[in-house]
């Protein structure tokens, strides 16, 4: 493809200043290793919280949810869930107050912070660092895939006559770029090029959908839409029948496993609860969690993730995809079963795009990619470094080795991801493994850490180890069953390792488990250690918010719902519906206000002890409220 020179130099100047913030901010970012991984904890809330939703706003993740749209019209609103995306919510709402008092570094630290320093506890924090790099892993994959396929459309140098190998090299060459400022800079370096980066891509989204729905009428798009493509509702089955307008779309549908699409909400809603309930897994979610002032700052961060991301977002994936439906539906119909709907997003772009705005959306979505590339690595150096070789290996290593061993292992982990998605060829196949099969087996565990006393560092690591098992085996023994339909089987895998492990083993030390419900102070199944605590503790208050915070969460899932809907809607023109999704955000945004939002709190009113052996995450507010 040839670039029109405007759009070329757009291009040129986001590259040349996403490099240069990393740069610039490397210095401030090297003073120590918790500077480098987690800003120091001096980043403000709102500012983490765009960080956030920039590193959610991924290439890859946009290309998966135009296809999305594309083929399952409005039905396709709730097959984010399987990531899941209300876990956005439910962190909102508790846990990520819950995670932020720990005062802890990454995911593996927390592990200690609940199960102690016993034997158990060092296998729970070896298998959980196992899992995040893992987990890093297959989203470093994931993102090198989409970024070839979008790179390769786009660009104009062909690095090979092969399409396959030409994706391949660009993938190579925009992760090595983005994977120079990540490790100068850690994450002052991310989270500043990040706030670029939204930006363009907010101002990209909302233009490419004002420029669609001047040209492109719902009366044009329903020539190319099967009947009920612009609902949200479904029956027992998908009720969709492309047969008449494009027959490899039924095709891929049967190919996805979804056609019987009641039974596959339901899956969604189970499997999402039970994943958002375990917490964010050790990735960049996790990160910015720990990375903020407070308690309360960390819940507000989570909230603002869905008000700034979501319309916006859905605009540009709707614009696109009515684009391609409107436009392109002749030769994607001509291609019969070889096409290739993950390549909507791109030709749509390449095809009907004007220049100006189509060198600012490029740059948007390579910023799209950086900004989730970026924020992926950050992630994992933190546990290489932090609780592997500074805990094992080198414990008495200065902060400038660190910062340096920091790098390297940066570096690593995207060799090895990059590796991996050399051999994968489709996201739909990497996104599906990554939050059925890898999710899966990371559930049980880590949902009952928070909520069951008797849950011990066993337990915990014999669930972890069975679950990743799993994870691998279950799709190779099952290999014509949608990954999602697996699910139950990965998770039942890792529960019996989970019981198993905890029931045949002693319980976790007394001490550790009544600092961290001091310190947390979770709800659910922690009455032996608050009566315990309650006897040298007089007048300790227990967690009571467990209906009021189930109601938020449902409350929360309607709102992030509505809100995407709105940016759907807003596109399409469907005027009635868009009065009704835009209703229900007013109405949660209010109820959201009154119970939640002005009853958060940093800590328990009655906190009295600090743990002296770990870091404190706000002395100040601690002193604050202790009586």
């Amino acid at each position: 493809m040839n670039l029109h020179l405007i759009d070329a130099l757009i291009i040129g100047a986001y590259l040349t200043a996403t490099i240069a913030i990393g740069f610039w901010i490397s210095k401030r970012a090297s003073r120590s290793i918790r500077n480098y991984f987690l800003g120091g904890n001096q980043i403000p809330w709102y500012v983490l919280g765009v960080s956030d939703a920039s590193g959610m706003f991924d290439v890859s993740g946009t290309m998966w949810m135009v296809y999305l749209l594309f083929v399952y019209g409005l039905k396709s609103i709730w097959i984010p869930w399987l990531w899941p995306v209300f876990n956005q919510i439910i962190l909102m709402v508790f846990l990520s107050t819950w995670l932020r008092r720990s005062g802890v570094m990454t995911g593996a630290e927390w592990i200690r912070f609940r199960f102690g320093e016993g034997r158990g506890a060092r296998l729970a924090h070896l298998v959980v660092i196992v899992f995040a790099l893992l987990n890093v892993i297959g989203f470093l994959a994931y993102a090198f895939i989409g970024i070839g396929k979008f790179a390769s459309t786009f660009l104009p140098w062909a690095l090979s006559a092969d399409p396959t190998t030409n994706a391949k090299l660009w993938g190579l060459v925009l992760i090595a770029i983005t994977t120079v400022y990540v490790a100068k800079g850690g994450m002052f370096s991310v989270v500043f090029t990040e706030i670029l980066q939204f930006s363009i891509m907010t101002v990209a989204s909302i233009s490419v959908g004002v420029l669609v729905m001047r040209q492109v009428s719902p009366e044009t798009l329903n020539q190319f839409i099967p009947a009920g493509w612009r609902s949200p509702w479904f029956g027992r089955t998908l009720d969709l029948d492309w047969t008449r307008l494009m027959p490899a779309v039924n095709q891929r549908i049967a190919t996805d496993g979804w056609t019987m699409f009641s039974a596959f909400w339901g899956m969604l809603l189970f499997k999402g609860l039970l994943q958002a309930g375990a917490g964010p897994a050790p990735n960049y979610d996790m990160q910015r969690i720990l990375s903020t002032r407070s308690p309360k700052d960390a819940a507000k961060m989570n909230g603002l993730v869905n008000i700034v991301l979501l319309i916006p977002r859905y605009m540009l994936i709707t614009g696109l995809t009515v684009l391609a439906l409107a436009h392109f539906s002749p030769q994607l119909r001509a291609m019969g079963e070889n096409v290739d709907f993950e390549l909507v997003l791109p030709l749509a772009m390449r095809s009907f795009i004007p220049t100006g705005l189509l060198g600012l959306l490029i740059a948007a979505l390579l910023a799209a990619f950086m900004s989730n590339f970026a924020a992926t690595v950050n992630a994992a150096p933190a546990y290489i470094v932090n609780d592997i070789y500074k805990r094992y290996i080198r414990p008495e290593a200065d902060q400038r080795t660190l910062v340096r061993m920091s790098y390297v292992s940066a570096v690593a982990v995207v060799v090895v991801g990059t590796a991996i998605g050399l051999f994968v060829g489709s996201l739909n196949t990497m996104v599906q493994w990554i939050v059925s099969a890898l999710y899966g087996g990371y559930t049980a565990s880590n949902l009952l850490k928070w909520y069951w006393w008797r849950f011990n560092a066993y337990g915990y690591f014999w669930g972890m180890a069975a679950g990743i098992a799993a994870a691998a085996l279950v799709p190779l023994m099952l290999p014509n069953v949608a990954p999602i339909f697996a699910f139950p089987a990965v998770l039942a895998l890792s529960l019996v390792g989970c019981i198993a492990g905890t029931l045949l083993t002693p319980p976790d030390d007394a001490e550790v488990l009544e600092r961290f419900y001091l310190r947390v102070r979770p709800w659910g199944f922690w009455r032996p250690v608050h009566a315990r605590l309650a006897q040298t503790h007089p007048g300790l208050i227990a967690n009571t918010a467990f209906k009021r915070d189930m109601f938020n969460v449902a409350v929360g899932i309607v709102w992030q719902t509505a809100l995407t809907a709105t940016g759907i809607f807003i596109v399409l023109r469907d005027t009635r519906s868009l009065m009704i999704s835009a209703s229900l955000v007013v109405v949660t945004t209010a109820i959201l206000k009154l119970t939640w939002y002005d009853k958060l709190e940093d800590y328990p009113a009655d906190l009295a002890v600090v743990d002296a052996h770990r870091v404190a995450p706000e002395p100040e507010a601690l002193a604050a409220t202790a009586p």
